[in-house]
């Protein structure tokens, strides 16, 4: 689907994808998960000197001075490369902590309500918290690059927005990366003499996979630009379920193979599962969604009459 991309988006986002799959492959992904390495710091520092972090500072303060709609063209390069980290924390830090927008820090942030913080061993600083992370118990997750810990703290004021929409990208990213692994095996796996792909229950799967990537691609792109609240609340609710559903029907599609640690596919429903908590939830956009359009239906209801 054509989103009208100008030539630069498109040579940012080729850039990012070749840097990552040069720098985090599928061998880096599988070291990672092998050695349970959820922050490389060499690869942190390399995506600072890349600009991943301070994108969107001004060039006057070092940064690129590029908005949200490029910033999600990154992050959804990020999601379907699995890179792990704080990543939107890191990100929305830069300029606001030391060494954030470099890539020499890592900031986390608490983005999964509650007692709940994500990196928080790994971290440096965390995002609305002055000096250094407070102490924590850490506690089992279900992704094992997301590290979990429970700590006392709250999201940090005036991030949210942008911390979802970011986050909704991640999750596009992941959404349209399980849709490309369905396809492809569904073309490899034979089964009664032909390619598995050519059933038409494997057929509906990918294609509703497809369908909830595109709609959430364009919800993303679109919030992106309008930087609206309920556009973003309605961005991150349609990634969310792209990237669970995707996951979960690419799993579906690989059967067994897609549970076995040689696979990725599970990986990419065990940190969906964690992005959809993080930020915004469904339940939080969803009634964000229904307040606004209360609102807008009594605006009409009390607006001039012809």
């Amino acid at each position: 689907m054509d989103f009208r991309l100008t030539e630069d988006q498109r040579a940012l986002r080729a850039g990012v994808r070749d840097l990552l799959a040069g720098r985090y492959g599928r061998e880096a992904l599988r070291k990672s998960v092998s050695g349970g390495t959820s922050v490389d710091r060499v690869l942190w520092r390399e995506l600072g000197e890349a600009g991943f972090f301070s994108l969107r500072l001004a060039e006057s303060e070092g940064g690129a001075g590029l908005g949200l709609p490029e910033a999600v063209l990154v992050f959804e390069e990020a999601g379907r490369a699995l890179l792990p980290g704080p990543l939107v924390a890191t990100h929305l830090a830069a300029g606001v902590v030391p060494g954030a927008a470099s890539g020499s820090a890592v900031v986390t942030a608490f983005d999964l309500g509650g007692p709940l913080v994500a990196h928080l061993g790994e971290a440096d600083a965390v995002l609305g918290l002055e000096g250094p992370p407070p102490a924590g118990e850490a506690v089992r997750s279900v992704d094992p690059l997301t590290p979990l810990w429970r700590s006392a703290g709250v999201p940090a004021a005036g991030f949210r927005e942008e911390g979802a929409l970011l986050t909704a990208a991640l999750q596009l990213g992941s959404a349209l990366r399980t849709v490309e692994l369905a396809v492809r095996y569904a073309g490899e796996r034979e089964q009664f003499g032909q390619p598995i792909g050519g059933f038409q229950a494997v057929k509906h799967l990918c294609a509703g996979m497809l369908v909830r990537a595109e709609v959430a691609r364009t919800a993303v792109y679109a919030a992106a630009v309008t930087g609206d609240a309920a556009e973003i609340a309605a961005a991150k609710l349609l990634a969310d379920e792209a990237a669970v559903r995707g996951a979960r029907d690419c799993l579906q599609v690989h059967g067994g193979m897609g549970f076995t640690w040689e696979a990725d596919v599970h990986l990419h429903l065990k940190r969906a599962w964690v992005r959809a908590e993080q930020w915004r939830t469904a339940a939080e956009a969803e009634e964000l969604l229904a307040s606004r359009l209360g609102e807008e239906a009594e605006a009409d209801h009390h607006g001039p009459r012809g």
